[in-house]
């Protein structure tokens, strides 16, 4: 391990749910206290001090230009793919037919291996060499197995991977393809993680499932830092985003609070609105409830992949996301992201992935209810691309057929 791997800002490990401090001494991966989720604390009066939202563009279009706020030291020898830097494309059609003044989509399908995990596995592989750590392992419903499985050739470390046996067929290819050994599980993902344990033991192998260890959340962070950039430092008013694991929801929820503290915007929270489908929605029913903790999920099924997550392991914070950002939980029906990916392929000409589909749903569901005023600037989502879920092509374009 490099005597300085990360940056002299960092200042420690926080946990998100009692608060315990943690240092980077030794490799880091949930609270030694509690076993919940870590995450990275700066000295943001310091950055603040020497960086400014001004110099970003000498820093590179990938989501490398915030490395004054990410973990790694100047010196660090990255592991890098051109990740992050993704447009913010406006909808000007579908901003129409909605009655909203302004409606953009962050379009993540440009990543390296074609959706939003890229970010976060990118740091995750950073950090396992900045532990020196020689094995990475992580349970998926698709895109962080590829994602991962990228990285860790090009760090050349080894990766394992478990996923449910129904994982689209177009991921196990690609994960293959990058050298990473699959075991594929009865189930979903929550059993795809139980079974990663004894394939995957500690501390052979890291387990960078999402909230498993600190870096991941710091990768997602870089989409609050590329929406507020790429507004001119004017928040959107309300964020639709997909939420399976949470990282990304979680993340920008930091960004946002960074932001505010470095007065890089004075712009209030956007509000947070998590996106689910009816067919695995543990968010939605536990934000509806109020209450405190989220439960699994029964019998949990949903075309897309990424949402089928019947118990998030970071729900204190997605919950606490939500709810401090003034925002909202929604959950969709299959015919209705299914319909909300052919409306942005057919009218804005974005081949959208199951769960990007959900986010517009969801959006003209809040438009319907009022919650969602005329006046407000949106952002919705497309984590990845729709080519990764033919499956899901197949029956979005049988409705439109049969329509």
């Amino acid at each position: 391990m490099s005597p300085t791997p990360f940056q002299p800002a960092l200042s420690h490990l926080e946990c998100g749910d009692c608060g315990a401090a943690a240092d980077l001494t030794a490799p880091r991966d949930v609270c030694p206290r509690c076993a919940r989720p870590l995450l990275v604390r700066y000295d943001l009066e310091r950055i603040g001090g020497e960086v400014r939202r001004e110099d970003l563009a000498r820093f590179g279009s990938d989501l490398w230009r915030y490395r004054a706020l990410l973990p790694f030291a100047p010196g660090f020898p990255l592991v890098r793919l051109g990740e992050g830097g993704t447009p913010l494309r406006p909808l000007p059609r579908l901003s129409e037919d909605l009655g909203v003044t302004e409606l953009w989509l962050k379009e993540e399908a440009g990543n390296p291996t074609q959706s939003f995990k890229a970010r976060g596995l990118a740091l995750a592989i950073n950090g396992a060499l900045a532990f020196g750590r020689r094995g990475v392992a992580l349970p998926t419903a698709g895109n962080a197995g590829a994602a991962a499985a990228a990285y860790a050739a090009a760090a050349g470390i080894r990766c394992r991977v478990t996923m449910p046996e129904d994982t689209p067929e177009a991921f196990v290819l690609e994960t293959l393809a990058f050298g990473a050994e699959i075991q594929r599980v009865p189930g979903t993902i929550a059993d795809a993680g139980r079974a990663l344990g004894a394939w995957a033991p500690a501390p052979e192998w890291w387990n960078v499932a999402t909230f498993k260890e600190p870096f991941r959340l710091e990768g997602k962070k870089t989409l609050g830092y590329e929406i507020a950039e790429q507004s001119g430092w004017k928040l959107p008013h309300v964020i639709f985003y997909p939420t399976g694991g949470g990282t990304g929801l979680v993340g920008m929820w930091k960004a946002f609070e960074e932001l505010r503290a470095l007065a890089w915007t004075s712009d209030p929270m956007p509000r947070l609105v998590a996106v689910q489908s009816r067919g695995c929605a543990p968010v939605v029913r536990a934000f509806e409830q109020d209450a405190p903790r989220v439960e699994a999920w029964a019998d949990a099924a949903t075309v897309a992949s990424g949402l089928c997550v019947p118990s998030p392991f970071a729900d204190t914070l997605i919950l606490k996301a939500i709810r401090e950002s003034g925002g909202s939980a929604v959950a969709v029906s299959e015919e209705e992201l299914l319909d909300g990916m052919r409306e942005l392929a057919e009218r804005e000409g974005c081949m959208a992935c199951p769960e990007g589909g959900a986010t517009l749903a969801a959006l003209r569901q809040l438009r319907r209810s009022g919650e969602v005023s005329r006046e407000a600037r949106v952002v919705i989502f497309n984590t990845g691309s729709g080519l990764h879920y033919p499956e899901a092509w197949r029956l979005a374009l049988a409705r439109r057929a049969a329509a």
